[in-house]
């Protein structure tokens, strides 16, 4: 019954809301300081340019087409003397495009996809409540895209976020920005703090960092090294790039290996790699063995596993095996984000995803699932293994216990529920941003009409009558506009009435129950009107 008389008040609401509601216009408001969000990895659409004719062509992120763009495009050898991973085809550069500020870039990942999914969406639902709550594309809200392939340290994308970072302060009038990183996004922004912290100072206000593997995220990057990933799930799977081609591209990131679990954390338990291995002892009798690896030891068997992975790439056999130059650099961006700290004028907030089973140690079993009798006899082997895995408490990519873990003077850190993406669109995540970036509003007022619809009365009785249960509800509204209206025709003008009526059909877990109501909306009076709610509702005592 109650939730009937609900059904009525909220109907009535939404109706003054609409009631109300002029042509629509974005609301700006002028006291916002400005927004940078930052993605983590594969969170950027890239594009090939041609070196001989200019023309683009969109490789990240697509449907149609994608595994043949990732092989041809963005397979890619690392350069040692620079850091940089260098793609493949000679005559093509890779690019982010900078539409939209740089927002378009991180919005939706495939804009060209008819029907929305979300494994195409990135930052695109925070986007569109940043901008209900005043935030303006190019004058407070900005988007940093980066070629995630790249080390988060590498000269080139530090030296882009400097520009990006001095674009945003003069074009919003030379406020301070406020930086919202989501997951690997994190350690780049960490990166940029450590090696450039006086321009980080000068321009930044804030940083939220979302979802961040600050201690790396072990399980997730342990079975990538042997055996790929998928970024998308379900039929789109068959559409996207394929696991093997995927794996290919991560063995030559150092994106990656700088995503490997920290070997200096104190971690609860440490991540390990077990593999059920075949043993002879010396009698020549075979035993199962369950071998278990640190992540330090780990090492020898990506590199044993890795030793003959090769690729075809125009016609040419390409060796791809574990990198240890890679691996050398990931371990000195390791002390770069070891020695960041935040400098003082700058406030720093963690949010942390929380309450879902998260990869944290892998293990083979014998024969992909299968059974002891037939067990890992040879390590390279394991790309053709599929893990099961010991988890831990995250958001189902990063242990919480990694992502807590900043190593920094935090204002806060909060764990919200939510799984490794999915967090960028909750709204509990909307209402804690909303408070840091300090866009709160009079929750009565709308800024884009104009007007305010305040609560003036409220009165609820309920008694029983002849084995009914009668709850009657009265409550009333003013609204407060600027309008104005013609004072000779109000005496002319009558309160409109209207009339609701809602019903519940009885079964066994509810009884039958009727509501009705009448609106009435009177005459607006020196940029007042009042707005009357008078409710019945009556169902059958239980």
């Amino acid at each position: 019954m109650a939730v009937l008389l609900e059904e009525i008040v909220q109907s009535v609401e939404l109706w003054l809301s609409l009631l109300r509601r002029r042509k629509a216009e974005q609301y700006v408001d002028p006291n916002l300081d400005p927004v940078l969000l930052v993605p983590g990895v594969a969170g950027s659409i890239m594009k090939a340019v041609d070196s001989g004719n200019g023309k683009e062509e969109r490789v990240w992120v697509r449907i149609l087409g994608a595994d043949y763009k990732c092989r041809s495009k963005l397979w890619s050898r690392f350069d040692p003397s620079t850091g940089k991973t260098v793609s493949l085809d000679p005559n093509s550069t890779i690019v982010v495009p900078e539409d939209r500020f740089g927002l378009y870039a991180i919005d939706l990942l495939d804009p060209d996809l008819i029907i929305g999914r979300d494994c195409v969406y990135y930052y695109h639902d925070m986007i569109v409540e940043l901008i209900k709550w005043g935030f303006q594309e190019g004058k407070t809200l900005f988007g940093f895209g980066y070629d995630f392939r790249q080390s988060n340290r590498l000269p080139e994308t530090l030296e882009r976020l400097a520009a990006k970072l001095e674009l945003a302060y003069n074009a919003s009038g030379g406020k301070k920005i406020s930086i919202i990183s989501h997951s690997m996004g994190g350690l780049l922004v960490k990166c940029f703090m450590s090696l450039h912290s006086n321009i980080f100072e000068k321009y930044v206000k804030n940083w939220i960092a979302i979802a961040a593997p600050f201690q790396g995220a072990p399980g997730y990057v342990t079975s990538t090294f042997l055996n790929g990933m998928s970024f998308v799930e379900g039929w789109e799977q068959n559409f996207f790039i394929s696991k093997w081609s995927m794996h290919q591209l991560l063995i030559e990131c150092p994106s990656i290996y700088e995503l490997m679990g920290c070997l200096d954390f104190h971690w609860q338990h440490i991540p390990v790699l077990e593999i059920w291995r075949e043993k002879q002892d010396s009698d020549g009798n075979s035993h199962l063995i369950l071998e278990s690896y640190s992540p330090e030891e780990s090492i020898e068997i990506f590199k044993e596993a890795l030793s003959s992975n090769t690729v075809n790439y125009d016609g040419e056999s390409i060796p791809l095996p574990f990198n240890l130059e890679i691996l050398k650099w990931a371990n000195e961006t390791r002390e770069v984000l070891s020695s960041a700290k935040v400098p003082s004028q700058v406030k720093f907030y963690n949010i942390y995803g929380t309450n879902l089973e998260t990869p944290h140690s892998v293990c083979y079993l014998p024969c992909s699932y299968g059974s002891e009798e037939t067990p890992v006899t040879d390590l390279q082997e394991l790309p053709f293994c599929q893990p099961s895995y010991v988890c831990v408490d995250g958001d189902g990519t990063v242990p919480t216990e990694s992502a807590k873990a900043d190593g920094l003077n935090a204002e806060a850190r909060i764990g919200v529920p939510g799984e490794h993406r999915g967090i960028l669109c909750d709204h509990h995540v909307f209402r804690i941003l909303k408070h840091w970036l300090k866009a709160d509003s009079d929750p009565y007022y709308n800024p884009v009409n104009d007007y305010v619809i305040l609560p003036t009365a409220f009165e609820m009785e309920s008694h029983k009558e002849k084995g009914l249960q009668v709850t009657s509800l009265k409550e009333e509204w003013e609204i407060i506009s600027e309008d104005q209206v013609n004072q000779d025709n109000m005496a002319d003008t009558k309160p409109m009435v209207s009339s609701i009526s809602v019903s519940q059909v009885g079964d066994n877990h509810s009884p039958r129950a009727e509501a009705c109501a009448t609106v009435i909306v009177h005459p607006q009076n020196e940029g007042k009107q009042h707005v009357e709610l008078n409710a019945v509702s009556v169902s059958v005592d239980a």
